[in-house]
């Protein structure tokens, strides 16, 4: 199975919002609502739909967005997912956003 990810941006959408769509062998499992500015994704929602859960496509958007863009942001992280961001690699920004920072290689931190 191949998972794809086509992002629609606001202006085709007639949105603030960039939207990505999410389909396995050409059925669309899920969306994301998100914003994209040069290197940065921020990702509002991020929803797999009900009878395609627990595949791990949720999991695979967000390395895809890891891979693609320098800095990911997640959005006002509901409390019952922040398992799901902290797996991935995100960092609580205390805010209430989570975020994911492309490491620097050969520097330290």
């Amino acid at each position: 199975m191949t998972l794809t990810i086509k992002f629609i941006s606001k202006e085709q959408q007639h949105s603030k919002y960039d939207w990505a769509d999410i389909s396995i062998d050409g059925a669309r499992v899920g969306k994301a609502r998100c914003l994209i500015e040069d290197d940065t994704i921020s990702i509002y929602s991020l929803n797999i739909y009900p009878e395609w859960e627990g595949h791990g496509y949720g999991r695979e958007f967000v390395t895809y967005c890891k891979s693609h863009f320098k800095i990911v942001f997640a959005n006002r992280v509901r409390y019952k997912a922040i398992g799901f961001w902290e797996a991935l690699g995100f960092c609580n920004d205390h805010d209430g956003n989570w975020s994911y920072r492309e490491k620097t290689r050969g520097k330290k931190p």
